[in-house]
């Protein structure tokens, strides 16, 4: 190298090189894919929120059997939030994942008892 030229400055690899196009993902997200995941998301949430409403209700109702029975049933639809989620990306229902859909019970056990 001349002694009177700067070095060649190193290429910033999240710049853009013009004569250089930017590597392709391997796998693009496809449409059909996101509108998974988006299903999948809104219906696990919207279910979720009626297991977390009944837990609500569970800690303030009186009667203790009414609380265990609220309980219950919160942590059945927290196990069907999940399953729906996991059959919308069409994989089996019955998977360590449905162990999720009891937190919210598990979380009202905490208050009630």
């Amino acid at each position: 190298m001349p002694s009177g030229q700067p070095p060649h400055p190193a290429v910033r690899k999240h710049l853009m090189v013009p004569g250089q196009p930017r590597p392709q993902r391997r796998e693009p997200m496809s449409v059909s894919r996101v509108q998974r995941w988006v299903m999948s998301v809104l219906a696990a949430t919207t279910i979720m929120h009626l297991s977390a409403g009944l837990v609500f209700a569970a800690v303030f109702v009186d009667k203790q059997s009414s609380r265990i029975g609220l309980l219950v049933i919160a942590a059945t639809f927290g196990m069907i939030a999940m399953a729906a989620a996991l059959l919308i990306h069409q994989r089996r229902p019955f998977s360590p994942w449905l162990l999720l859909g009891l937190v919210p019970a598990l979380v009202g056990c905490w208050f009630v008892f």
